[in-house]
């Protein structure tokens, strides 16, 4: 009987114990579609209601020659126009950061007819260019730019990353992680208030002790240090009420009522105090809650992409060695999740002679029902 469920549900589980949790890996049941391939290094993906396609392509290693395009007939077009896709490292002096992209790290559709650019505005994953790092909305229907929030440096000091961002249902709240610090930020887009939380706390940073594994192998820099990524992964419950996130370099999945986010009267104290531990994970790089409620992890060191089913229990959905770390994710109006292969392990960070522009990816799957 056991053996004909199996057949019926087109996978095998096998649970394992990982960290005292337990983890389902599944051979997965969805077939992984690669939609186009890039000639630089790309991180986020967004996806609107109508099914428009947008990704953007940060400059670590390379001084990217689009920081945001639209995916049209698989040509990549600079958005929303070739102006402000003219910033370059070597014309600092000459082109204002401000109305500029920089380094963009993420794009988000918010469903509600707009598209979000986060641009932390640190190349290469360093200095921050002063003026740059910016949260900036782009009307869809006019492909026009219609507001930017700046973060100055009390809430985006030297050090910050400004990784990933969601949105409330509402459109009110945006909710942001720190890779590079460690913290969340916390914006009114009614007023543009912005607040800086969690800064330095246990659950914005690294956990002691995990390492990410590429390959079987601990990462590691070309000069042998292994590095540490900060809070990155974020997630809104489909109410709005609980958002989660979790370090790359962790396996702890941490989450916090909103309503204390917004609470402009609790500091850090306050606000750690609410901060619960979600669950047992894997080192992850992007989160996605879909429209169903399906809570969707990026899986770097196996190149996979995994559902979390229960408080600690994960089922590997897609997977393939194509998927060279997972990165960010979206989804389409017909339910597809949209997945990027940023490629990190084998870029000039970590890889000895690798060249200045790598290769990376964007692929889709339908889940299974």
């Amino acid at each position: 009987m056991q053996r004909s469920w199996m057949r019926l549900a087109g996978m095998a589980l096998a649970l394992t114990l990982v960290g005292g949790s337990a983890l389902a890996q599944a051979q997965p049941a969805a077939r992984l579609e690669r939609v186009a391939v890039f000639p630089h290094q790309v991180t986020g993906v967004a996806v609107s209601n109508d099914g428009r396609i947008f990704l953007n392509f940060p400059r670590w290693t390379e001084d990217s020659p689009v920081s945001v395009a639209e995916l049209k007939g698989g040509r990549l077009v600079p958005y929303p126009d070739a102006a402000w896709n003219s910033w370059r490292n070597a014309k600092q002096d000459e082109i204002t950061p401000n109305d500029h992209w920089v380094c963009v790290q993420s794009v988000v559709a918010d469903g509600r007819g707009n598209l979000w650019v986060l641009d932390p505005a640190a190349p290469a994953l360093e200095q921050i260019v002063k003026g740059g790092p910016k949260l900036v909305q782009i009307d869809l229907a006019t492909n026009k730019v219609v507001r930017t929030i700046a973060f100055d440096e009390r809430v985006a000091p030297q050090g910050t990353y400004l990784n990933d961002i969601r949105f409330s249902p509402d459109g009110k709240w945006a909710y942001l992680t720190d890779s590079g610090r460690g913290a969340l930020l916390v914006v009114d887009l009614e007023s543009s208030a912005i607040r800086r939380v969690l800064d330095g706390v246990s659950s914005t940073q690294a956990e002691k002790g995990v390492q990410v594994r590429i390959d079987g192998r601990v990462l590691r820099r070309p000069d042998g240090k292994a590095p540490t990524f900060a809070s990155d992964g974020i997630a809104l419950s489909r109410d709005g009420e609980m958002l989660f996130w979790q370090a790359i370099s962790s396996r702890t999945l941490y989450s916090i009522p909103t309503a204390a986010l917004r609470d402009d009267k609790l500091q850090n104290p306050d606000l750690e105090a609410q901060v619960k531990k979600a669950g047992t994970t894997v080192p992850a790089d992007g989160f996605w809650m879909s429209s169903k409620g399906t809570f969707f992890v990026t899986s770097p060191e196996d190149n996979s992409v995994k559902i979390r089913q229960a408080e600690s229990r994960l089922v590997t959905v897609a997977q393939d060695p194509k998927l060279r770390w997972p990165d960010s994710l979206a989804e389409g109006p017909d339910g597809a999740i949209y997945v990027t292969a940023s490629h990190i392990p084998d870029t000039r960070m970590f890889k000895l002679g690798a060249p200045v522009a790598i290769s990376t990816a964007l692929f889709r799957f339908m889940p299974p029902q």
